[in-house]
Order: structure tokens, then C-alpha cells, then sequence
């Protein structure tokens, strides 16, 4: 019986041990791995084969990776390429996801850990591969079909949802998380929003853009963001930074839900009080989506279970944000969203039991 396809990779790295050891764990998992020791000639190995990722080093002599990432992308945009190093810069990684790259992996690197953002790679470029190949099916019946065409466009809408919901769980699962987080988030937002009265319009994007708000933690290094215990001053300025470097991810779109999901992303840790970060925003100057998505948040993270803390249970969690804890104050959230999450208690509860997984 034949093996299931489960991804060809392309490995460029200048050092032969390193490369025939990654090549080998790889062909141990299932993979199909190409080796390739100079960078200057991955694009004549990218021609002859057809590949589902490229995981390349950054440091190498003729082409770095960085380089490399570039050419790749400027003949295939929907390559995914993964990108190691052996030194953990936070500008470099920065730098690496603005250019295109899908991940940031620093060696020595864990079977287990490289394996499981490969497959994600991999996983990606193939549902990107079949929306394209939707939209020219589509594209070669609008003439002919259009009853049809208006049902597939919908296909295809609620395909691009999913693709952009596969990418945010990348943050999610780097954060030790299920993925049900982020569906939570959008349905929380959701049920606010409409209680609130908001347009249909700004109802449906919020639930798209608001589980993108923590995508900033993509550039936060694994030994704060997975770190079991307290995090020290300088890892808490460190982690905040993800609110900043979200804002510049999704930063300059022409899409209006991209630009309300890099407003979240921002503003999502701003208190009515002033005294939330990055910017210490207060009142009406904290975008109505951000107040919404602040309160969403900290409801769920008060009924989650984590490293550090017991997840408490509904009625517990909204004595918290209504009467405070010490560390959370009503204070921090706008008291028209405040009244509404109220009003909704029972209804996020719901949700919550709906949306949720064994561990999340």
C-alpha cells in the first residue's frame, strides 16, 4: 500500500551535516525532503520538482535566506517558506514575516516541534492551491453561469474565512493553545456586537478581524511566550510588544476588514482608564472594536485554563470583570460594553461551552 502524501519539502542549508540530519527526520516523518546545499541554485530545484514548502537557513554565503525568500517569492508569492537560525533576533524574525516568510523556527530545533510547522506549511499551501484553482474555475464560468457563479463566490468567500482562520491559529499553537481561542474570540465579539445594535456590516467583520488580535505574538521568542511561570519586567515589555508589531503586520491594507483587524490587533490591550498599553489610549479614543475585543478577551482568559493560572468557571469570571480582582478592574472597559456583556452573560456562556476543547 502506497504512503499518503504528506508534503515535498525543499531543505537549503551550507552545512552538510546539519542538512542531511533535517532531510533525514523529515523522510523519517513521511515527507518527501529534497536536499539542496547552495542557496544560489534553490530556484533551479523549485523548476524541476513541484514542492509544498521550502525551509531554508538564513546565514549562508552567496544568498541568505532572506535573499532567497525574495527570488522564491517573486516568481511564487504562495510559496510558503520557513526560515531557521541559530540566533534568536526578534528584528530578523520581524523583518522575515513583513518579507512573506510563513514561519520562524530557531535551531537546535525539536523533531516534534519542526515537524508540527512544516505540516501547518504545508497544510496552508494547499488549501491557498485549491481557493486559486475555485476562483479560475469560477472565472471560466462567469459568462455561462451566473446563477451559479453567485453560489460558488460564496464557496469561495467562506473558503478565504478559513484560510485566514488557519493562519491565525499559527499564533495560537505557538501560544500552547487549541485554536478554539481564536474561534471563541470571533463568536464573543459577535454576540457583543449585535447586542450592541452595530451594522450588519461591522458585525460580520469584527467576527473575522478579532482573531487576529494576538498575531503580533508570531515575533515573541518561544522562552517568554511559553514560559510556565511569572514573566520578569523585561519579558512583560518584551510581550507587549506583540500589540505594536500586530498594528505593523496587518498595517496599510485596502481590505476594510484587515485594516479593523490591524485596529485590534493594536488597540486591543488599551483600558477606558488609560491604563492599558501600547499607547495608553483611554475613553472614546480606544476604537469600538478594540473596547469590544478587550473585554472578550479577558472573559475568555479568566475561564481558560493555563500553565499559570486554573481556568474559573463563568459565574466566577464575570465577578471578576464586574467587581475586580485586583488585577482585573471594571474600570478598564467602556461601560457601554460593560452593560452589554452584562446583558449577554448567559449567551457567552453558551458559546464558550459550544467553542470549546479538552485543555483550552
Amino acid at each position: 500500500m502506497s504512503q499518503p502524501d504528506v508534503g515535498t519539502i525543499l531543505v537549503v542549508d551550507d552545512d552538510g551535516p546539519v542538512l542531511e540530519s533535517t532531510c533525514a527526520m523529515l523522510a523519517s516523518r513521511g515527507f518527501t525532503a529534497v536536499a539542496c546545499r547552495q542557496s544560489t541554485i534553490a530556484g533551479k530545484r523549485l523548476l524541476e520538482h513541484d514542492f509544498d514548502v521550502v525551509l531554508t537557513d538564513i546565514r549562508m554565503p552567496g544568498m541568505t535566506g532572506l535573499e532567497l525568500l525574495d527570488a522564491i517569492h517573486a516568481a511564487d508569492p504562495e510559496m510558503p517558506i520557513v526560515l531557521m537560525s541559530a540566533f534568536a533576533d526578534l528584528d530578523v524574525a520581524i523583518d522575515a514575516i513583513k518579507r512573506g516568510a510563513f514561519d520562524f523556527v530557531l535551531k537546535p530545533w525539536s523533531a516534534d516541534y519542526l515537524t508540527m510547522r512544516i505540516e501547518k506549511a504545508v497544510k496552508y499551501h494547499r488549501l491557498v492551491r485549491i481557493e486559486k484553482e475555485y476562483k479560475k474555475t469560477l472565472e471560466d464560468t462567469v459568462q455561462s453561469r451566473t446563477h451559479e457563479l453567485s453560489v460558488a463566490l460564496e464557496m469561495v468567500k467562506s473558503l478565504s474565512t478559513e484560510v485566514a482562520q488557519r493562519l491565525t491559529t499559527v499564533t495560537e499553537f505557538r501560544d500552547a493553545e487549541t485554536g478554539a481561542h481564536v474561534v471563541r474570540i470571533g463568536k464573543f465579539t459577535r454576540c457583543i456586537a449585535q447586542a450592541m445594535s452595530m451594522p450588519t456590516e461591522f458585525v460580520q467583520m469584527i467576527e473575522f478581524a478579532s482573531p487576529m488580535h494576538d498575531i503580533g505574538k508570531i515575533a515573541v521568542p518561544d522562552s517568554i511566550l511559553l514560559k510556565p511561570g511569572p514573566l520578569t519586567p523585561i519579558e512583560i515589555e518584551i510581550m507587549k510588544t506583540h500589540a505594536a508589531i500586530g498594528a505593523k503586520i496587518l498595517a496599510e491594507s485596502t481590505h476594510a476588514s484587515i485594516q479593523m483587524a490591524a485596529s485590534i490587533a493594536h488597540c486591543h490591550h488599551e483600558r477606558h482608564d488609560g491604563s492599558g498599553y501600547p499607547r495608553g489610549l483611554a475613553g472614546d479614543a480606544i476604537p469600538i472594536e478594540a473596547r469590544i475585543t478587550l473585554l472578550c478577551d479577558q472573559y475568555d482568559a479568566l475561564t481558560s485554563l493555563r500553565p499559570y493560572k486554573q481556568a474559573f468557571p463563568h459565574a466566577e469570571a464575570v465577578r471578576k470583570i464586574c467587581e475586580g480582582d485586583g488585577r482585573t478592574l471594571p474600570s478598564h472597559f467602556h461601560p457601554d460594553v460593560l452593560k452589554t456583556f452584562l446583558a449577554v452573560a448567559g449567551q457567552m456562556e453558551t458559546i464558550r461551552t459550544a467553542f470549546t476543547r479538552s485543555g483550552s
